[in-house]
């Protein structure tokens, strides 16, 4: 079935969701090594590690990989809006002009770029016209708006509805409104390769998963590890001292000299990796515009539809860019999988949709919407960047070039 307006209106009405499941594999070829994520040990010493956990397949547990999470998922939809929406696809952001400050090379952050959306310290800490955006009445709403009454973030930045947001900073020591997510979209590998370990302490047997990393560099100059250096409060290096409390360092902790080869417990061999995205339509039902009452209104289902509609142009943009994730993260589906509606009975009913059709379904949607009186903003509300904005980026600079590391326990 080819998605029309209708159609998607009666799905948003009284279905549960749109989603779709595609089975994955290297674009080396099935059981080709890839690189998942990594995520720091558990003590500060500890290697960087990949997260593995047991799923239920079927009838068995199953041990897997987390190749990218919701979250870096929700980033990567983002993306692809922010890309399809400088080739014509039409909805608002709030965005931070840094143009003609002193780090004007930022140019502009985005609702689809900052961390917390509409709520992001960077939006906190910008003006429009001089004014704070929380004094402005634009600011107001937005930190006034919740999940009953979300007709602000519908009207300036309506995205943040859809990968959700919340203000914890707000009023109440950050029991600010929490918008929960809509669209869920996560790619898990399966059937991790392991192999059989034996605990040195305790003699107990185990596995692991058997993924090994290689690393290693010859110094094409030929310095050696046993000269001292120093580093300099600029950031510099000396082989002279610049005073008795300096440490000596090794060359190789100034990027010199070579490194001795290495292996460490990372990447993995997987059956095939499956990315399942779910765009709970229960979830956007819940968001009301019209009044304050929590019950809906038509004019609810058409912005829930417009929603909607801008959801799936995510998900058919970002199929747009392939699934290059990482370095040594490269997949492509198995067999190109079909979009469902997903009833409320359970029962799922194959669509055909792709970024064509969705943006056709946008524009009808965004119109219908503004018919009825709620429209998207027809222009990006533009802030700048408070000066204390830009000298906290100008500070942070600063200590970079001097080579200063950001302590993680700093106090």
């Amino acid at each position: 079935m080819t998605v029309t307006l209708e159609n998607l209106r009666a799905a948003v009405a009284s279905d549960a969701a749109i989603r779709r499941v595609q089975k994955l594999q290297p674009v080396g070829g099935a059981g080709d090594k890839i690189f998942p994520p990594t995520y720091p040990g558990e003590r500060t010493n500890d290697p960087p590690r990949h997260v593995f956990e047991m799923r239920r397949l079927g009838e068995k547990n199953v041990l897997c990989v987390l190749i990218d999470s919701v979250q870096s998922q929700a980033n990567r939809l983002e993306e692809a809006l922010k890309a399809a929406r400088n080739n014509g696809l039409s909805f608002p952001v709030i965005a931070v002009d840094f143009a003609d400050t002193e780090v004007a090379d930022i140019e502009r952050i985005t609702t689809l770029d900052a961390p917390h959306r509409v709520f992001d310290a960077i939006m906190r800490d910008s003006e429009l016209k001089g004014t704070r955006l929380k004094d402005t009445n634009e600011g107001k709403s937005l930190i006034e708006a919740k999940p009953q009454n979300a007709r602000a973030i519908y009207e300036l930045s309506p995205a943040t509805l859809l990968f959700g947001a919340w203000n914890s900073t707000g009023e109440g020591g950050g029991i600010g409104a929490k918008f929960p997510r809509c669209v869920v979209s996560e790619i898990i590998g399966v059937g991790v390769a392991t192999e059989h370990q034996i605990d040195a302490r305790t003699g107990e047997l185990s596995d692991r998963p058997s993924g090994q990393r290689t690393a290693s560099r010859i110094d094409p100059l030929g310095i050696r590890s046993g000269i001292k250096v120093y580093k300099l409060p600029n950031g510099d290096w000396s082989l002279d001292a610049p005073d008795q409390k300096t440490k000596a360092l090794r060359p190789s902790e100034i990027n010199h000299s070579n490194i001795a080869p290495s292996i460490t417990q990372l990447g993995v061999s997987v059956d095939y990796a499956y990315h399942n995205f779910v765009f709970s339509l229960a979830a956007l039902r819940r968001l009301r515009f019209v009044g304050n009452s929590g019950v809906q209104s038509p004019a609810d289902l058409i912005a829930q539809t417009a929603l909607a509609a801008l959801g799936l142009a995510a998900a058919t943009a970002q199929d747009r860019n392939g699934y290059f994730l990482r370095s040594r993260c490269d997949l492509v589906p198995e067999a190109v999988q079909s979009f469902e509606i997903v009833h409320a009975n359970g029962e799922a009913e194959p669509i055909n949709l792709d970024f064509d059709i969705v943006c056709r379904l946008l524009k009808e949607a965004s119109e219908a919407a503004k018919s009825a009186g709620m429209a998207w903003k027809p222009k990006d509300l533009v802030l700048k960047p408070q000066e204390k904005l830009v000298g906290l980026v100008k500070a942070s600079r600063e200590l970079a070039l001097q080579g200063e590391a950001e302590a993680a326990d700093e106090e």
